[in-house]
């Protein structure tokens, strides 16, 4: 079974993602990125970051259990 494929950031830039069907947690703080970041299903297997979000969750992206994640162009 494939693992489900998530962004997180800033909706003005992930709205579209929707319409491939990645799940969208959105966040404009880092208070509302890092909990969409532990909000993640269990099942996620890649993170679509903007480049807030990556700085955000630096520190999260580190640890080698986490997700894979790609981070969009500034």
């Amino acid at each position: 079974m494939p693992g489900t494929i998530a962004a997180i950031g800033e909706p003005a830039l992930l709205d579209g993602f929707r319409l491939a069907g990645v799940e969208v947690f959105t966040g404009s703080t880092d208070e509302e990125i890092r909990r969409a970041w532990t909000a993640l299903p269990k099942t996620t297997a890649i993170v679509i970051l903007t480049p807030r979000s990556a700085r955000t969750l630096a520190p999260d992206l580190a640890d080698p259990r986490s997700p894979m994640t790609v981070v969009l162009p500034s």
